[in-house]
């Protein structure tokens, strides 16, 4: 039942719309073509290109700051059929760039009891008019730290994309190389098996015969025996590999399980660079400079800048200074200055122990990521110099493997055909094999690490796209 139950929702996987499911419809699964589709479809991959909507959002919240703004306010106070008063401030405003703000405005009272200062006109009175900041807030103010720290937050948001976004196709990568490397232990496993049953019966023939002793036929049997064994133990891993690997298969936003009939590429080792641009001859120290971590901290320096700006504003003296025309509605074809309303306002501490505690430690974050920015040019470097170091180390260790395999297969060879002319036995045989099974392993495992280093070099680019 169970099995009916999978066919139907891979049937179902396959047939939804906008998803190519003949892609799948193959024997073999290319490291380029997964790689893709977990750019493309994964969640996580998609969640790290949240950051930029997540900044812009954040960004416009900022800018809201300077957005036009209407206010109202209306008292009105009525007893025993004496109206006391009737207050109405209403105005325009407009903040700028500068912290210089532009407001229009009307005030109309009535009524028998209010202040005398805020008598107005029977039609009311009209005012327009700029406040200016002439100490604090002029060339820098809240507002304006907000919008440029918003700005810098997308630049920064594109960097932590990037660096998000290339972890999920690190993991997904070594989910492949695990896939593959089970993969080959198992196929390599099950064709020694075939290799030792084979043999098994071929060593029974001859006892029926008097060509071999008895004994021999145990000695077989163990071989075979070992190779069950190791074949169930590599079939395990494999099939924990694969699960693994659907762990990163999706379409669309769909989670694909993949068949078991589905195989690994089979030429990796000569595709994987062009794949992973890591085929680079060195290093240049000075292209680090659009490496995502680099310009993460350089972005957070800018933003720290932002802050210490801010600050230093704090050390001057608040002085605030507004004019406001002032007349009746219809006045205002005809300017009279003789009109107006003045105000200034001035505050500043006498001893700015916290402002200059504050801008000190402003200053003091700058110098700490100054710090970290420097050294992470020097462990990039180095990290890459070194990855760069292990693959050609790597490399050579292939070559030293593959010549040992050939070796071995051709001792191997060897004494099978002594064997057959009666001048060797089972044991030796057993013996050349297992070394060659062994030198086959390394193998498998030295180009597992190769695939590993490469992703790792791949990973400290931080270069997804």
């Amino acid at each position: 039942m169970m099995h009916f139950v999978k066919i139907y929702l891979l049937l179902l996987v396959f047939c939804l719309p906008n998803v190519h499911a003949q892609e799948f419809d193959k024997e073999q699964l290319s490291y380029t073509e997964f790689l893709g589709y977990v750019k493309k479809y994964h969640p996580m991959v998609k969640q790290a290109n949240l950051e930029i909507s997540n900044a812009q959002a954040a960004l416009m919240a900022a800018r809201g700051g300077f957005d036009p703004k209407i206010e109202v306010d209306y008292n009105n106070k009525e007893f025993k059929g004496t109206e006391y008063y009737s207050l109405l401030n209403s105005s325009f405003k407009i903040p700028t760039w500068y912290g210089i703000e532009i407001k229009a405005g009307f005030d109309d009272t009535s009524g028998q009891y209010f202040n005398p200062q805020n008598r107005t006109p029977e039609a009311g009175l009209t005012s327009l008019g700029i406040s200016v900041p002439l100490g604090q807030g002029l060339f820098i103010n809240q507002r304006m730290a907000d919008v440029r720290e918003g700005r810098l937050q997308i630049q920064l948001s594109e960097a932590q994309r990037k660096l998000r976004a290339i972890e999920v196709l690190y993991s997904a990568s070594a989910a492949y190389f695990e896939w593959k490397q089970t993969y080959a232990e198992a196929e390599l496993y099950k064709s020694y098996l075939g290799f030792a049953s084979t043999r098994f019966k071929g060593v029974k023939q001859l006892i029926e015969y008097g060509d071999s002793p008895a004994i021999d036929s145990v000695e077989a049997g163990i071989t075979v025996r070992n190779r069950q064994l190791n074949l169930e133990s590599a079939s395990l891993k494999l099939a924990k590999a694969r699960l693994k690997l659907s762990n990163y298969l999706w379409i669309e936003d769909v989670p694909v399980e993949l068949d078991t009939t589905v195989v690994p590429e089979s030429n990796l080792m000569e595709t994987l660079q062009e794949t992973l641009r890591t085929d680079v001859a060195f290093v240049n120290v000075n292209e680090l400079e659009g490496h995502p971590k680099i310009q993460s901290l350089q972005t957070k320096l800018s933003i720290l800048e932002v802050n210490r700006q801010l600050k230093a504003n704090l050390l001057l003296p608040k002085v605030n200074v507004g004019y406001n025309y002032i007349s009746e509605p219809a006045y205002f074809d005809s300017f009279n200055t003789d009109d107006y309303k003045f105000n200034v306002q001035f505050s500043m501490p006498i001893f700015l122990r916290k402002e200059r505690g504050n801008l000190k430690l402003a200053k003091n974050k700058i110098q700490d990521a100054q710090y970290k920015l420097g050294q992470q040019r020097l462990e990039l470097k180095n990290k890459i110099t070194a990855q760069q170091t292990e693959i050609e180390s790597l490399k050579r260790q292939k070559a030293v493997i593959d010549n040992l395999v050939r070796d071995y297969t051709t001792m191997l060879n060897s004494e099978e055909k002594l064997f057959s002319f009666g001048e060797s036995s089972i044991f030796l045989i057993n013996s050349r094999e297992n070394n060659l099974v062994n030198a086959k392993l390394s193998q498998i495992s030295i180009e597992n690490q190769y695939y590993n280093s490469n992703a790792e070099l791949y990973r400290t680019f931080a270069n997804p796209d």
